[in-house]
């Protein structure tokens, strides 16, 4: 039996969103049809907007339905970005470095093919925005700057970021400000209207977006949302029926969206107690790695990360190298994100933080979800010794063959 320690890539589909999510499937009837049927899924559809909006604190008719995070971030930056270009050139983007490649490739896909200048906002050796920095970037640029973004939660090291205090910077910019809570969302209590009142959110400037995925909270595959201010204006990545306030046309999926409001609402009711048993099973795991391996570095703010969150560098290793050793043991964690799996590069959060390319190599991202107990972490901590000392001397071997092929 496989010991799943990757719950931030993703979570197990709860039983009750399948059963829910089944049953949704049988309803025949386009939620957008005015007959019974029709209206039938319409209701379905709408109550479970209205349970995923409450576990955010927001209005139902500002959450929009996407086929989940990625898309989310998309229609969020990009959106907000071409509508912002209206009435005067703002071709500047802020963002932190560090971000989620969704990001990160929006961006530069504006760079590209829109002439948007992205200024990168630097992270300390804890992952942690450098608000001082953030705050001269929002003067520098002022009326240049068309959007802000950033993670509210470093989905590879944990580090938690001053949401409210990024928030309110750009709404004292007068700018939109985009909050990415995909990895934050299930951990961190989420009240969106206490959120703008506390950062001075005002109109179409501040926080006026934020981005959520079913998926990593035991919910369908394929199916996030983004809550869109009343008084914010995004221009749509595609068109069609004009539903969903013509931010995302389309027939929506309402099997998906009451799976997600199922996952949403038990999510909601067990959150605190979960995300205390959580902490106490990720520094059991902290504990039991850095006593084995003592040479490990545990990597991201040490006091504000997510619950489940442990990454570690493990120097005069490869990442790959004891992933697979690992998985090899029957136990699955992860190098870093999974939308980049496979690809041998360093980890472009751990550059950011100050950590060089062979550090950057080295890591590993272990994430604990609502089905891990202490006998996982115990698993996971007798394969580790083992597969450190095995990666440790393919490292070893790799160093001195590229010292010998050194003329």
């Amino acid at each position: 039996m496989v010991v799943y320690l990757d719950h931030a890539a993703t979570t197990p589909v709860r039983p009750e969103v399948i059963a829910a999510y089944a049953e949704a499937m049988a309803t025949v009837g386009n939620p957008a049809s005015i007959h019974g049927p029709g209206q039938q899924a319409r209701r379905l559809l709408e109550e479970a907007r209205e349970t995923v909006a409450a576990t955010l604190g927001c209005d139902p008719i500002e959450l929009v339905f996407t086929s989940g995070g990625t898309e989310s971030i998309n229609l969020a930056v990009k959106g907000l970005y071409w509508q912002r270009q209206a009435r005067t050139s703002r071709p500047v983007v802020l963002a932190p470095h560090g971000e989620h490649h969704a990001t990160l490739d929006t961006i530069e896909w504006l760079e590209r093919h829109e002439g948007a200048l992205a200024s990168w906002t630097p992270l300390d050796d804890l992952g942690r925005v450098d608000l001082d920095a953030a705050t001269a970037q929002f003067t520098e640029h002022a009326d240049r700057i068309a959007v802000a973004t950033a993670l509210w939660a470093n989905n590879e090291v944990g580090t938690v970021q001053p949401a409210t205090e990024l928030a309110a910077l750009a709404a004292s910019a007068g700018v939109p400000f985009h909050l990415d809570a995909v990895s934050a969302y299930g951990h961190l209590p989420i009240d969106l209207t206490t959120l703008r009142a506390g950062s001075g959110a005002s109109g179409p400037s501040g926080l006026v977006a934020l981005s959520v995925s079913a998926h990593k909270i035991g919910g369908p595959v394929g199916i996030g949302a983004l809550v869109v201010s009343r008084s914010a204006v995004v221009e749509p990545l595609q068109h069609g029926g004009g539903q969903q306030r013509g931010l995302r046309s389309g027939t929506q999926d309402v099997a998906a969206a009451v799976g997600f409001a199922v996952a949403a609402r038990l999510m909601e009711a067990e959150r605190a107690a979960e995300q205390e048993r959580l902490g106490e099973l990720r520094d059991r795991l902290i504990t039991g790695v850095l006593s084995a391996v003592p040479e490990a570095q545990l990597s991201g703010d040490p006091v504000h990360r997510l619950a489940s969150n442990a990454h570690f560098v493990f120097p005069g290793t490869q990442g790959d190298s004891m992933l697979f050793l690992l998985d090899l043991a029957g136990v699955a964690v992860s190098t870093g994100s999974a939308c980049q799996a496979g690809v041998p590069e360093p980890s472009h959060v751990l550059l950011a933080m100050g950590r060089s390319e062979g550090e950057a190599k080295a890591a590993l991202r272990i994430t604990l979800g609502r089905t891990t107990t202490a006998d996982d972490v115990d698993a996971f901590l007798r394969a580790l010794p083992r597969a450190h000392a095995q990666a440790s001397r393919a490292g070893s071997a790799d160093r001195d063959t590229a010292l010998g092929a050194r003329p």
